[in-house]
């Protein structure tokens, strides 16, 4: 697939970024060479290769789930401005 300089602009609108016109050749002959690339990378055979997460395998460590509440409302609500039973207390918003 090869990219022209109208592809570039219509891209380029697309995305909101201001390209100058002297810009779209240049930019087309990079994304041209960036392509290039990535079909190189399509002729590598991985068939038979799982992919991987990190290149260090390790295990995650699983724990289980519980839900609570923190046991720290006193701690949270004592940043709060104003606070009742529990809860933040903020303005009315809605009438």
């Amino acid at each position: 697939m090869a990219i022209d300089a109208a592809t570039v602009r219509r891209v380029a609108h697309l995305a909101r970024i201001k390209t100058p016109e002297d810009r779209l050749e240049p930019l087309a002959r990079e994304l041209n060479g960036i392509l290039a690339w990535i079909e190189q990378l399509n002729e590598v055979d991985v068939d038979g290769v799982e992919p991987m997460t990190s290149i260090v395998h390790q295990p995650l460590r699983l724990r289980e789930d519980m839900v609570t509440d923190g046991n720290k409302v006193a701690d949270v609500l004592g940043n709060a401005p104003r606070a009742a039973d529990g809860f933040f207390v903020v303005p009315k918003v809605v009438e």
